[in-house]
């Protein structure tokens, strides 16, 4: 059974969701004091977040931004707010949905339901030389090591392994960061694969991932 955990300040909202939840089979938890929810996000252990943006004392933007420092927790914002700006800043600050009230709640349903069907999906263990590479995880591991990878870092690490040893474009690499709504531009991409490298290195990969001037890059077999 999935865990999700709603984060709401309004309190009729917030006992609508978790009964339309637990109807559909879901275990609800829910935060009720947001004296410090940064640290209930932390403790939770749940397996999806629904996240609003206008929380009392900080925001649902700002909490997501911290909360993805250290998880990769799928998070959908819920919210009030029909900015477009507001959209973009979340999947930029590494939500994996967004969704405007007042919603059907067939479509929430249907938009939690097909979040969790691509991490079952992803969930499955790949290979990369002596590594094991969990997607889901973001977290590439080798005996007692193990290293983890930001969402960016691990969708950029796949579209290579997916295509190991053959050359993959810039325009290729930030097509499969926009297909997962991650929001990035072409200094960004740089900045994601130089920390991969780095993080490659540090596992005793430092040859793995090369350049191909003007062409894209490579990941070594």
């Amino acid at each position: 059974m999935k865990t999700i955990l709603i984060v709401e300040d309004d309190s009729n909202v917030r006992q609508e969701l978790s009964i339309l939840l637990s109807n559909e089979g879901y275990r609800v938890k829910e935060i009720t004091d947001f004296r410090d929810v940064e640290t209930q996000l932390e403790k939770a252990d749940a397996d999806l977040i629904l996240l609003d943006i206008n929380l009392p004392g900080v925001s649902g933007e700002e909490l997501l931004r911290r909360f993805r420092k250290h998880s990769q927790t799928p998070v959908i914002m819920v919210t009030s707010r029909t900015q477009e700006a507001d959209e973009v800043l979340s999947m930029s600050y590494g939500a994996d949905d967004y969704i405007t009230k007042p919603y059907h709640p067939m479509v929430l349903l249907l938009r939690i339901a097909a979040l969790f069907r691509r991490m079952d999906a992803g969930s499955q263990t790949l290979r990369f030389r002596d590594l094991e590479v969990n997607p889901s995880k973001g977290v590439l591991s080798s005996g007692t090591q193990e290293m983890v990878l930001t969402k960016n870092e691990m969708i950029i690490f796949e579209s290579l392994l997916r295509k190991k040893g053959q050359i993959v474009s810039r325009e290729e690499l930030m097509t499969a960061l926009w297909d997962n709504e991650e929001y990035v531009n072409d200094n960004a991409l740089t900045v994601n694969i130089s920390r991969l490298r780095s993080k490659l290195s540090s596992l005793g990969y430092s040859e793995a991932l090369q350049t191909r001037k003007k062409q894209g890059y490579i990941l070594s077999e």
